[in-house]
């Protein structure tokens, strides 16, 4: 090591005008003239009675900067000789003279990052994605929402919450709530689960995730929808598994044409009850085609279930799971949609021998999930509180899908085609040729108009441009406008 000098005293600046505390601004010198390398690995530091003396203020402040440097490594305390830049730091350090690593001094030699992760898209930073009211698809009527009595159960857990739930470990989630979800699912979706089957997520994203970890290795075929939801796309690209895009029809997935291209496919991924993004539902022959293919395949059925609360002239479309006899079907469902998007809650019903699989994945990914939304909406749905919100919603989207039905009619006459407007929270809208819909959706966020475009969820190279139209966050009053600016980007 090379020679350093005893005890010289750095430069450390005081403004006693400042509103930082004299300690931070001690502790703020020390640690920025370490990182630049002005002090350096071994090198003694006057004690604080001498620095107390140099600079002119109390020893308290000192002694309290010198024990976080301490405490974080930066200062080492050698007993009978005083206190060192600790010899354990690098030589050589770069940062900006605030500490923080600087851009410019970053290291130019390569910076490996793991193979997995280079699959991955890229978050996409589109306008349409953020902006709020008409055509913002996922988007629930958040002032419908009875957020007073959803407060008062989110007070009561957190001012007496069980002892049990704070310190609950099991991967799978409360039990309570998995009971009253297991029973909401028999009566309302005709899947055929218990409790056990049911582990707990942080919504349908995370149950795709540990879906693919369980079911897939990097290199598997996996059947995704043509045009498919894109965080689908997403999961696959992560786990190194190569996509197989089936066409959708009027009719959902076609099977036929799955089975011709990808027979030995380990895994698909549908939408059966309201596809996404085009919202047809999957017909009976179809789920059944979909069951045989599965069972004589040895392979395995994603079903994600993410608006089905939600149909208009018709009763709700029973999952594709109840009609499956051979547990081949992994369930997904999620009240992201139904309720608000940050509650990060949703659920998956997994096949009774799959269930330890499952839990070793998710105990290796976050453990178990968090307790105090599972409590609340156990009382939210066990109090009767769901179903008359859900009951309210219908109505109230119904309303909505007619409006927007209505206007986009008046102002397209036929010049575009609509689909999937029985069901769910959006309906698609398809473009005649030579119109693009990204261009346009560029031009219509400029005027706050947020349009998402159809085109971006396929795959394959043949696409088909039109607009996914959310009407959950709209009110009925305000679509017509809407429309008409919407009308108004196309001629532009």
């Amino acid at each position: 090591m090379a020679d350093v000098s005893a005890g010289v005293l750095p430069v450390v600046v005081i403004d006693r005008d400042s509103d930082a505390p004299l300690h931070r601004q001690i502790y703020d010198g020390y640690r920025a003239a370490i990182l630049r390398g002005d002090l350096r690995p071994g090198q003694q530091l006057p004690s604080s009675r001498t620095l107390a003396t140099e600079i002119g203020i109390s020893r308290f402040p000192i002694l309290d900067a010198y024990a976080q440097l301490l405490t974080e490594g930066y200062f080492e305390s050698r007993t009978g000789a005083g206190t060192f830049v600790s010899a354990s730091l690098p030589d050589q350090l770069s940062s900006a003279d605030n500490g923080a690593p600087a851009k410019e001094h970053i290291d130019a030699r390569p910076r490996p990052l793991s193979r997995r992760s280079a699959l991955l898209p890229q978050f996409p930073e589109t306008p349409w994605r953020h902006g709020w009211g008409a055509f913002g698809v996922h988007q629930p009527a958040l002032d419908e929402f009875p957020f007073r009595t959803w407060g008062g159960l989110v007070a009561r857990h957190s001012l007496s919450p069980r002892a049990g739930a704070i310190h609950h470990v099991d991967p799978l989630g409360r039990e309570r709530f998995r009971e009253i979800i297991s029973d909401y699912l028999r009566t309302s979706r005709g899947v055929r689960c218990d409790p056990e089957q049911i582990m707990i997520v942080s919504g349908s994203q995370q149950a795709l995730e540990i879906a693919s970890r369980v079911l897939l290795d990097a290199g598997d075929t996996a059947w995704v929808e043509e045009p498919g939801y894109r965080l689908t796309h997403a999961v696959l690209m992560g786990a190194g598994c190569q996509m197989a895009p089936v066409p959708v029809d009027d009719e959902g997935m076609d099977v036929a044409a799955g089975i011709k291209r990808f027979p030995k496919a380990r895994v698909a991924f549908v939408t059966p009850s309201h596809q996404y993004p085009l919202g047809v539902t999957m017909s009976a022959s179809r789920r059944l085609q979909l069951l045989n293919w599965a069972h004589s395949a040895g392979a395995w059925i994603i079903e994600d279930d993410y608006d089905s609360e939600y149909r208009y002239g018709s009763m709700p479309i029973a999952s594709l799971q109840g009609l499956d006899r051979n547990s081949r079907v992994i369930y997904i469902g999620t009240f992201s949609k139904v309720l608000f998007a940050s509650l990060r809650l949703g659920y998956m019903v997994v096949p009774p021998d799959l269930v330890e699989p499952f839990r070793k994945v998710r105990f290796a990914m976050d453990i178990f999930p968090p307790y105090l939304y599972q409590e609340v909406l156990t009382d939210f749905i066990k109090e009767g509180h769901f179903a008359r919100h859900i009951r309210r919603m219908r109505l109230l989207y119904g309303v909505r899908r007619t409006a927007l039905e209505k206007c986009i009619r008046e102002e397209f006459d036929d010049k575009v085609k609509i689909q999937g407007a029985k069901a769910g929270m959006h309906m698609a809208v398809a473009l005649p040729a030579g119109l693009h819909d990204v261009e346009i959706a560029q031009r219509a966020a400029q005027n706050r108009v947020w349009l998402w475009p159809l085109s971006t969820n396929y795959l394959g190279k043949k696409k088909r441009h039109g607009f996914i139209l959310g009407f959950g966050s709209a009110p009925a009053e305000h679509i017509p406008h809407a429309v008409r600016r919407m009308r108004t980007a196309f001629s532009d």
